[in-house]
């Protein structure tokens, strides 16, 4: 159950989300099994690989976080429990890989050891892109992999650029909220974020920023009410949080756990919605 925790079943979200996305539902997709292999590759493996090797290096911050010690935000173990996690991730994911670069070939060879060594630079030294504020935000552009992983494993048409623009926008403006969560204990544990040098009002200013970006891409480039609508009314609960409700405050447990909890209902009818209309898979001009 621990390797479970640390793929962080609450933020299981995201690469789903991107997972699915460039399917189109009159394809009957799930009727295929390289599908679901694929699926279960990105939720648990590749999951565990990005937040395994993240608790590996982080483990000073990790025991000074209150929110951390669950399903969704992921454990709170000591220096000796994460010894081993480098070696169980080499012996979940290296079967993928081997499987799914004889299947499909070298291109997907090389996307998956672009992506196992894009996570090493982010965590270790001498690069550790995670201290290195903004860099680590502008590394989260690595979660569109996923969409690729999965639109050449299934032999899908490539998404227009625009979607992948989005979905970067979105990567950051997450990164960027889960930083805000994290002020106080990483200022403990010394730990340099985006969100630790600016602040939190200005961390949140950004996050508005980047949403409403996303709100003119959807509305602009897609005509997608829908996902836009759910963005914008979620900017205006950010202003009244900014200026009125919470300010400088730091959330509760509770209320990221609440947040956390949201996000996946709304990942859930997002991506439902995402792949009804299909409306991110070609422009509206």
């Amino acid at each position: 159950m621990k390797l479970l925790k640390i793929s962080r079943p609450g933020l299981w979200f995201p690469v789903i989300w991107l997972y699915l996305l460039p399917f189109k539902l009159t394809s009957r997709f799930w009727e295929e099994p390289l599908f679901w292999i694929g699926l279960v590759f990105v939720v648990f493996p590749l999951n565990f690989m990005i937040y395994g090797l993240n608790d590996f290096t982080d483990g000073k911050a990790d025991s000074l976080n209150p929110r951390k010690g669950n399903y969704l935000f992921g454990p709170n173990l000591s220096k000796k429990e994460l010894e081993p996690v480098f070696w169980q991730i080499c012996f979940v994911i290296l079967p993928f890989v081997a499987y799914f670069s004889y299947v499909i070939g070298r291109e997907m060879f090389l996307l998956l050891l672009f992506m196992i060594v894009i996570t090493i630079i982010y965590n270790f030294k001498p690069f550790r892109l995670k201290r290195r504020p903004p860099l680590e935000i502008l590394f989260q552009v690595g979660y569109i992999f996923t969409a690729l992983f999965s639109i050449l494993l299934n032999d899908l048409e490539m998404m227009p650029w625009q979607t992948f623009l989005f979905l970067s926008l979105f990567a950051f403006h997450a990164q960027l909220a889960g930083e805000i969560m994290d002020i106080e204990p990483d200022i403990l544990a010394a730990k340099k974020t985006t969100a630790v040098l600016i602040g939190r009002k200005k961390t949140k200013l950004l996050v508005l920023l980047l949403i409403l970006i996303e709100v003119f891409i959807l509305k602009f480039w897609f005509n997608d009410w829908v996902l836009s609508g759910f963005l914008a009314a979620f900017s205006l609960w950010l202003v009244l949080d900014i200026f009125i409700f919470f300010k400088e405050k730091p959330y509760t447990v509770k209320q990221m756990k609440i947040f956390i909890i949201a996000m996946n209902i709304f990942a859930l009818l997002s991506i439902a919605w995402a792949l009804y209309s299909e409306n991110l898979l070609q422009l509206n001009f």
